[in-house]
């Protein structure tokens, strides 16, 4: 799994996508945090993660759309599947570079608080609880589009795929609201992505919730390995 991981590093920095993702979450996220932090006089920084689910949304397809599309078109899919290495240690090893490159982005909001330090007394224990909740969160959506990276040779495909993907576990809320079956729109409603990550941001910790973000990792990265499986003996 090492030296997958390492590979996916290196291709994230040569290919250029990291400086496009980091460039772009930074650029967002300093928007965010003077419009809700700085402009509102307040050193909490939940209206910062508050508004980032939505940028997370559009640019993880961006992180993960190359990881295992690229392979199969150029055709080193195979070699890879056969090499004395496990699927897991393969997905796995591409999963965690693109976790990597989020938690580097995201840790930007340390940098905030160390600005916010300066004018009064920094809220760690919302910061804290936002960072997390937006980790478990990224770390839920890259497997989504991992498993979305593996089912298509094209990057652009993968891209939107992934995307739409995230934006229908964004809109359970809003589905589960237009339901007029209760046992159906409680379904729904438990399955929110947004309600979720949401109400850490509203200072409420729910271990649910972690255990629902972690559930949902590992069961798209499972597919993914699925997926792998059934074309390495295809």
């Amino acid at each position: 799994m090492g030296a997958i991981y390492r590979r996916e590093m290196n291709a994230f920095f040569t290919s250029g996508i990291a400086y496009v993702y980091l460039a772009v979450y930074f650029f967002l996220s300093g928007v965010f945090f003077y419009n809700t932090t700085l402009a509102a006089a307040t050193t909490d920084t939940s209206g910062v993660f508050g508004s980032l689910f939505l940028v997370v949304l559009f640019l993880i397809p961006v992180l993960t759309m190359r990881l295992l599309s690229e392979e199969k078109k150029n055709k080193t899919d195979q070699g890879l599947l056969t090499a004395p290495v496990s699927l897991w240690s393969i997905v796995l090893g591409k999963y965690f570079a693109a976790l990597t490159l989020f938690v580097i982005a995201e840790s930007l909001i340390f940098v905030y608080a160390l600005i916010l330090s300066y004018f009064g007394s920094v809220v760690w224990a919302s910061l804290l609880g936002n960072y997390f909740a937006m980790l478990f969160l990224g770390a839920a959506f890259i497997a989504v589009g991992v498993f979305v990276s593996s089912l298509t040779e094209n990057q652009m495909a993968a891209a939107v795929i992934s995307f739409l993907a995230l934006l229908v576990l964004y809109l359970f809320d809003m589905i589960g609201n237009s339901v007029d079956i209760e046992i159906v729109k409680k379904l729904v409603e438990s399955l929110s992505f947004y309600s979720r990550y949401i109400e850490f941001t509203m200072g409420l910790f729910n271990l649910s919730s972690i255990i629902f973000f972690i559930s949902a990792a590992f069961l798209f990265n499972f597919l993914t390995v699925r997926v792998l499986e059934k074309r390495r003996w295809s």
